[in-house]
This record gives structure tokens, sequence and C-alpha cells, in this order.
């Protein structure tokens, strides 16, 4: 029987692939035979991140992008597809916040900035919305492809202060259903879209909000231990296999979901 993990010269595109996750991400898809472009706006860190997957003996581009211009996505995507021939697996894991996004403790819903919750809301799923639809594209033209978006523990329930972030992130697990029974529907079975749940990872994003300098956890971080069954935080690789699973054959029936990667976060009630 045919192995149905093997992702061996599957063309991957990784928007916002120079973070933490990202990068974990990518050369983990590298060394198992995928063909992983990183996309990102950080072309020093992209280089090296590439530099470094050639070193190991794995095939890895990096190509600058910013997912908010549409012209230039369809740049990448065209150059992508006319030197690999094809788009197989597109990851959307770009986003980000911004502090006037979020409420502080000592802060109420008034100081929200609704500007900066705009421009958070663009980025992490408008940002994720025009990469689909410039990838999709070839997908449909071929026949086949997974879309794997970037949700988060936020979209499950409101936490406190991430008010914008959060926001968006629900909004990608909608917009994840909505894109599976689109695509099945309109373009075929070949084509899947799922998005993966990551619970608490240390990011650069995320780390003076989760841990002191010394490297200790803050109140808010010794909050997500609390809730976590697992105890402690995750760890990069740990997202690979949920990954690999969903670009891969052995999910050809999966589409429409949103896999949860948390240490029990999500399933933990008290």
């Amino acid at each position: 029987m045919k192995n149905l993990f093997d992702i061996k010269d599957n063309v991957t595109v990784i928007t916002g692939g120079t973070g933490v996750l990202g990068r974990a991400i990518a050369d983990y898809l590298a060394q198992n035979g995928a063909i992983v472009i990183v996309m990102g706006r950080k072309e020093d860190v992209g280089q090296k991140i590439a530099a470094d997957i050639a070193a190991k003996g794995g095939q890895c581009e990096f190509v600058k992008t910013d997912v908010m211009d549409a012209a230039l996505v369809q740049q990448n995507c065209s150059y992508i597809v006319e030197r690999y021939g094809r788009v197989d697996t597109l990851l959307n894991a770009a986003g980000g916040n911004m502090p006037g996004a979020t409420i502080a403790p000592d802060k109420t819903f008034f100081d929200l900035d609704a500007t900066q919750f705009s421009r958070v809301l663009e980025l992490n799923l408008t940002g994720t919305v025009i990469p689909t639809q410039v990838f999709l594209r070839p997908m449909v033209k071929q026949g086949r492809g997974s879309i794997i978006n970037f949700s988060s523990m936020a979209a499950f329930r409101p936490m406190t202060r991430v008010c914008g972030y959060a926001a968006a992130k629900a909004g990608i697990s909608n917009f994840t259903a909505y894109m599976a029974t689109e695509c099945a529907k309109k373009f075929g079975q070949g084509i899947r879209v799922n998005a993966i749940a990551p619970g608490f990872f240390i990011t650069e994003q995320n780390r003076a909000l989760l841990t002191n300098p010394d490297g200790s956890y803050t109140q808010r971080g010794q909050d997500v231990i609390r809730q976590t069954p697992f105890g402690r935080m995750g760890e990069p690789e740990e997202l690979c296999g949920t990954i690999h699973y969903l670009m891969s054959d052995a999910s050809r029936f999966v589409t429409g979901t949103v896999a949860v990667v948390d240490g029990g976060f999500n399933a933990f009630a008290m």
C-alpha cells in the first residue's frame, strides 16, 4: 500500500515563514522531502532559514512578500508555479498583534484603539484570505491541493487582553469552514481546507507577555500553565506532525476542520 504520509516533492508555500514556528515547520517538512518556499518580509532572516535547511540537505527557497499586497503575492505565485510547476500546499502562517488592539489589566474596552484593531484583523484575516485566493488558482487548475490556516486557542474562547487577535482568529476558523465547503462544492474533492489551532508556544511575538527577562513565567504565563493539563508550553516541532497529516493523503477525506495542538488547554474546564 502507498505510504499515505509521503510528502516527498510536495511543493509547500509557508506565509509568515520567518517566525519561530514557521522556521521549525519549514525545517521539518524539508527534511521529510517537501520542497519548501518560505515567504515573509524579513529577507535576511528568510535567506538564513533557507541556507540552514539547504545545508542539511533539504530543498528550501525564500521569497520576499507582503501578504497584504495582492499584486505582489500574485507575482510570487507566478514565480513559484513557473519554477516548480505547481503548488501542493499553502500554509497561511502570517499574522501578528499590536498593542492598541489589546486591553491591559489596568485598561478598559474604551482604551481600545479601533485603528490598530482593524489592522490586526486585516493582517491575520485578510492576510489569510489574499494568499488563499491567489494560491488556490493553480490548485484548481491542477485539481488538488491542501490549504492549512493558522487559528488559535483565542478562537475558541475570548481570552482577556487579546481583543483584536481573538476576533481575527475566530474569523479564520469560520473562513476555514466556509472555504472547505466552497472548494469541495465548486472545485471538487481534490482541494481541502483545514486549520491548525496551536496552544501556547513561546515566540518572539508573545515572549515578553509570557516570560520574564530571567526566563521565568509572568503571571499570564503561569495562568497558561495552570490551564494546560500537560503543565508546559508547546515546542515548535510539536506542530509538525499535525501539519504533515493535513497536507498528506492520510487526510484526504478531511476538510473544514480545526485541529487543536494545545497540551489539553482547550479541554480543561477547572
